[in-house]
């Protein structure tokens, strides 16, 4: 019985192992496509960014041309300072106001364009990072729910493998000794049938099997033989049983010419 409890016991263990197996191989392939279906995510916001790159790389131009600008304004500016303090004639003048009006509408149209580059900088890059997130979040709650998931597994085969082991130990207590060797009583035993007594003596000798006479002196109980089946006596197979009160057999039986030797008193 006890080896039958161990056998119920690693059986339910090995089920709940193998469910979680089955569970954690099934989250697996979940994983897998998830994957791949993250890819296709990707290359999607990749295509719809591609407004946003072009928006950075024009910032990325227009900043650099802004400095030269103005550095080009500022030089004309104090080229036409010079001369005017110089009293430098009306013709070199007009000349180098008209190249500082000129640097200054320049760097007015550098300016705007950078302005505009920036505002559609940002504008796309508000849109991408919305959209970034969006990808990111969804990505963030499945990942949680798959996590959530193994978590579940994992806790409901402890669950199982707990009950599994209470239960083990409530069959164990509940084998007791005596259960064992009752079981082992009946599985190896020959019967609960008593085989019936047998007196030697009432099987003849030389007063033809009439009733002996008494003895000249109760001698000591002595034990009966008990063979196991009816027929030729085979003392080999005698088992020894308690006398009986007033029955005193001979523990040697031979033939004899004349009958058998033995009897009651013995003779």
């Amino acid at each position: 019985p006890l080896w039958e409890v161990f056998r119920i016991s690693s059986d339910k263990l090995a089920l709940c192992h193998l469910e979680l197996m089955k569970k954690l191989h099934d989250l697996i392939k979940e994983i897998a496509r998830y994957g791949e279906e993250q890819g296709r995510v990707h290359k999607k916001s990749k295509e719809e960014a591609a407004g946003t790159l072009e928006a950075v790389q024009l910032l990325h131009g227009v900043a650099q041309l802004l400095p030269k600008s103005k550095e080009s304004y500022h030089s004309k500016c104090q080229e036409y300072e010079r001369l005017r303090k110089e009293g430098t004639s009306q013709k070199e003048l007009d000349k180098a106001e008209l190249k500082s009006r000129k640097a200054g509408e320049a760097l007015r149209r550098a300016v705007d364009k950078y302005n505009a580059a920036r505002a559609d900088f940002e504008q796309r890059m508000l849109d991408s990072a919305m959209r970034f997130q969006e990808v990111e979040e969804a990505h963030l709650r499945h990942m949680k729910g798959l996590i959530g998931s193994y978590s579940h597994s994992v806790e409901d085969t402890h669950v199982q493998i707990g009950q599994v082991h209470e239960e083990f130990k409530q069959n164990v207590e509940n084998i007791g000794t005596e259960m064992l060797l009752r079981r082992f009583a009946e599985s190896k035993g020959t019967g609960r049938e008593r085989p019936g007594e047998l007196v030697a003596a009432a099987w003849g000798g030389p007063h033809g099997g009439a009733e002996p006479p008494p003895p000249r002196s109760r001698p000591p109980p002595r034990a009966v033989l008990t063979p196991p089946f009816a027929g030729v006596l085979d003392f080999d197979e005698y088992r020894l049983a308690p006398a009986q009160e007033g029955k005193y057999v001979c523990p040697l039986l031979s033939p004899t010419p004349g009958g058998w030797l033995g009897g009651e008193g013995g003779e």
